[in-house]
């Protein structure tokens, strides 16, 4: 059943409960250019909105009909560039609608890159928002192939002059439901890799994907029509709109927060009674940080509501988990393990039932079939070390335009993530690094997971990330890149001491202290620190060899 049907059942069940909230914790003015930003202050007391079901499916109705009116046929692709914010989610039903091919874009993206991903998917008609007016300004003429820009704002004035007005030309538009049969076969999305290992691709998925994604978080995470889902990360990423899928299925509300404060976090989730939050690492760590400085006080908080603590998109720090279950005793906490070409989390589940497995990805997800392989495809013995390999219903059709990509990925009906992994004896997974990752140091594998593991758990680092960088002798050896805590002091001699407990060969060999860079989905930007660290000199210590 193709994800569409899935929102008419909510229609027709739930038509006039509210499905969406947006909260806006810190009004801002959402356009780039002076002269719009004074058109913005009448709307400073917008801090929440809501929508209906009904009026969710309305919204999206009207949209597939502009897009059908404008000549978009089936297989035709329609960009996405939006922050986060209510109009998001029936843009994109509105897309799947019509029959086209929704394509999200990450809103940190450069003009350029914007540019690239447009001529990449072949996009020929975008959608965008306040925030990228100047972007979108800059290579306006250099993108024939997209025939229309539809501007999404609720204040329809403030419409640049090269694009056209979305609450326009929709509100003329019929809201009854287009003709247009979809089958499980139709593509549906294109997502693009996070860039963490290169330059994005176009990962192209068919309807199948979304709706399998829907019955495989719901079946994880159990949610009921009486769930609320708290929101927080971008909804580009596959991350944070499939784990939505779960509530979606069931028609639960979700509510969309603007802003990763850690106050606001709390505060959001007390006052809409969210009862499953899912959380990035670093904002987990951050609202941990601000309860220990006495920033957030929990007894202000009526929590009561909150049963799941959901964190993913990166490996989890233990450390992290056992901190959080000292203020949080009653959470269910859970994990996934996941990538955009596996329509995000879910491939690997580890169940809020094995919380003593705290630090794996857990087993095979539902409906998901695993595999810990060597390069030949030939599963490994437990607690060997091999390449993690998924088959299953929400793998990627392929990377749009890239065979050669894709054959290296999609092999035998399996998909190569190239993520490095190991099973225990008890047949939970563990993830040990990026096959790219890896630092191979006088022949020896280092896995740069497990050293940053340990270096978060000692109490002045806030975050680490370690690459390798190149040795005349031993061919690279691995630097580790930390990140103190606000306020913290500390020395390159008092971490190396601390990392006296690792084995000599695990060691990092350079302490650098600097930043760690993240993207929005909060995986560690490791190619940035190459290019920064490994091209030019750096200043930091270097053990003996």
């Amino acid at each position: 059943m193709p994800i569409t049907e899935i929102l008419a059942k909510n229609v027709s069940l739930y038509g006039g409960e509210i499905c969406l909230t947006e909260i806006n914790p810190e009004f801002e003015p959402i356009l780039e250019t002076k002269e719009y930003a004074l058109v913005e202050t009448a709307h400073k007391n917008r801090y929440r909105k809501e929508i209906t079901w009904r009026e969710f499916d309305d919204k999206a109705n009207q949209l597939a009909n502009l897009l059908i009116e404008r000549g978009v046929k089936r297989d035709d692709k329609v960009g996405i560039l939006l922050m986060n914010c209510i109009e998001w989610l029936p843009v994109y039903f509105g897309v799947l609608k019509s029959g086209a091919v929704a394509v999200p874009l990450n809103f940190r993206y450069t003009a350029d890159e914007i540019k690239y991903c447009l001529e990449l998917a072949d996009v020929s008609v975008l959608l965008f928002g306040p925030k990228f007016i100047g972007r979108m300004d800059e290579i306006k003429h250099e993108i024939p192939n997209v025939k229309s820009l539809f501007f999404i704002n609720d204040n329809e004035h403030a419409c640049p002059d090269f694009a056209e007005s979305y609450e326009v030309l929709t509100r003329a538009c019929s809201k009854d439901a287009p003709d247009i049969y979809i089958k499980d076969s139709d593509n549906a999305a294109i997502y693009f890799s996070s860039g963490t290992t290169g330059f994005p691709k176009a990962i192209l998925h068919p309807h199948l994907s979304l709706a399998t994604s829907c019955k495989v978080e719901q079946n994880h995470h159990s949610q009921s029509h009486d769930d609320v889902f708290l929101c927080i990360p971008p909804l580009y990423h596959t991350g944070a709109k499939m784990h939505w899928f779960g509530s979606f299925l069931v028609g639960g509300r979700a509510v969309l927060l603007r802003g990763v404060k850690p106050k606001w976090i709390i505060e959001t989730a007390a006052k809409e009674k969210a009862t499953i939050v899912w959380l990035l690492v670093p904002w987990a760590q951050d609202i941990l940080d601000s309860i220990e400085s006495g920033e957030i006080n929990l007894g202000d908080y009526d929590l009561s509501s909150w049963r799941l603590m959901h964190i993913g998109a990166q490996p989890v720090p233990p450390s992290l988990i056992q901190r959080w279950i000292r203020y949080f005793p009653k959470h269910q906490y859970d994990t996934n393990y996941g990538l955009s070409e596996s329509t995000g989390p879910g491939a690997v589940h580890l169940g809020v039932e094995n919380i003593h497995k705290v630090g794996a990805i857990g087993k095979a997800g539902y409906g998901w079939q695993v595999r810990i392989a060597n390069e030949n495809g030939i599963p490994v013995k437990p607690g060997e070390v091999g390449e993690l390999i998924l088959s299953g219903d929400c793998v990627m059709s392929c990377y749009y335009k890239d065979p050669k990509a894709t054959s290296e990925t999609l092999k035998n009906g399996w998909l190569y993530t190239g993520d490095m992994a190991r099973e225990d004896e008890d047949g939970f997974i563990y993830l040990v690094d990026r096959k790219k990752d890896v630092v191979i140091t006088g022949g020896e594998n280092i896995y740069p997971v497990q050293i940053e593991d340990f270096l978060r758990g000692f109490d002045k680092i806030k975050d680490s990330a370690v690459i390798g960088l190149p040795h005349e002798r031993l061919g690279e050896i691995a630097a580790a890149i930390i990140e103190l805590k606000a306020d913290a002091s500390c020395s390159e001699d008092e971490i190396m001491q601390f990392c006296s407990q690792l084995p000599k060969y695990k060691r990092p060999r350079r302490i650098i202290f600097d930043a760690v860079p993240r993207n929005a989905t909060g995986k560690i930007e490791k190619p940035k620190l190459r290019e920064k660290y490994c091209g030019g000199s750096v200043v930091a210590k270097q053990t003996e060899l």
